[in-house]
């Protein structure tokens, strides 16, 4: 089958470039991006160069799109809001679109302007993007012709939360989700905070209480979250900490047990005693968890870390083109993860 990568020069689309050349049932025919059309894929991202030989950047936008015609699947890895101008012209043109940004996640589109700062230009869309979360909404993706898969952070806060509250083991209200980030996850663009003295040997929060991730987390959940990311001198991944209050008596083993139960058939979730850390999920499209519950306190703590460039991005939008196409979910994508 036929795939195409829109912003196949940042950080996401590099990574799916590099997922796709071991699919062994995608081809990419088409890498556009928008500031290197006419450049070698190789040449600017060398370690790409032996995946790719000969392939060029190809022109992006609205008026680029005839090199699309006939693909199988095509993944927008854009920055927020690109999407919305490409997508609605894409539906006669490709099988399926997986949109790897958050211009389809949001259900309600007034939540577009108050929490990304202008109106959605494609509303009537919102209503059929299925969100690409297979553990949660696997059934929901079978033949659906648009996926709006979720990022990182609520990727990671949502696989930690979700078995909990939906069992009503937690109250729906005071949730907080603590997130740190590698650096990769603010995309490939310069930025002078992005600046490796910027970055180097600090650690720190942002987006204080208006995250645009938010909504997007309560929306999954169905409960409020208080959500605080932050930077963390990383090249990849995320660790979610995520607490949270039982609405009755609950123990360590039981909520691992929770997990457990909704997870243990999931390839690419790691349930363990283990305390996750971000190292142990570098490379691979698996999010590690676990649990704790405190007596002293009563609160549940919950953590989850995932490579944000894979299960984080490139690597669910594969998986959920995969379930889509009715491939194993499995196809492509790697379980292991890269150590040191």
């Amino acid at each position: 089958m036929k795939a195409g990568v829109l912003g196949a020069s940042g950080y996401a689309g590099a990574e799916l470039l590099r997922l796709l050349a071991a699919h062994p049932s995608l081809e990419v025919v088409v890498a556009a991006a928008r500031g290197h059309a006419g450049e070698e894929v190789g040449t600017h991202t060398p370690s790409l160069a032996a995946a790719y030989p000969g392939l060029t950047y190809a022109a992006m936008g609205p008026d680029a799109l005839d090199a699309l015609d006939g693909l199988d699947v095509a993944f927008c890895a854009l920055p927020h809001g690109q999407s919305q101008a490409l997508v609605p012209r894409l539906a006669d043109r490709v099988g399926l679109v997986v949109d790897l940004a958050a211009d389809f996640r949001l259900k309600d589109a007034a939540l577009y302007p108050q929490w990304y700062g202008e109106a959605h230009t494609a509303p009537e869309l919102l209503g059929t993007a299925v969100y690409g979360l297979p553990e949660l909404y696997r059934d929901r993706l079978v033949g659906a012709p648009l996926v709006a898969a979720p990022g990182c952070y609520p990727t990671a806060a949502i696989l930690a939360l979700a078995p909990f509250v939906r069992s009503g083991a937690v109250e729906r209200s005071g949730i907080v989700v603590d997130a740190a980030s590698g650096v990769s996850g603010a995309g490939r663009a310069a930025s002078d905070r992005l600046h490796f003295g910027a970055v180097d040997e600090d650690f720190t929060a942002y987006g204080l209480l208006t995250h645009r991730h938010t909504p997007e987390i309560e929306q999954a959940l169905g409960a409020s979250v208080l959500f605080t990311p932050h930077l963390a001198p990383m090249n990849r991944g995320i660790l979610a900490t995520c607490y949270a209050r039982p609405t009755a008596r609950l123990t360590t083993d039981a909520a691992l047990g929770l997990l457990h139960d909704a997870y243990g058939g999931e390839p690419f979730v790691v349930v363990s005693e283990r305390s996750p850390s971000t190292k142990a999920a570098a490379g691979s499209n698996c999010a590690h968890l676990t649990a704790r519950v405190d007596g002293r306190t009563g609160w549940l703590v919950v953590l989850c870390a995932l490579d944000n460039l894979v299960k984080g991005a490139a690597g669910q939008a594969v998986q959920c083109a995969n379930a889509v196409l009715g491939l194993p979910e499995t196809t492509g994508l790697p379980v292991a993860g890269m150590y040191p």
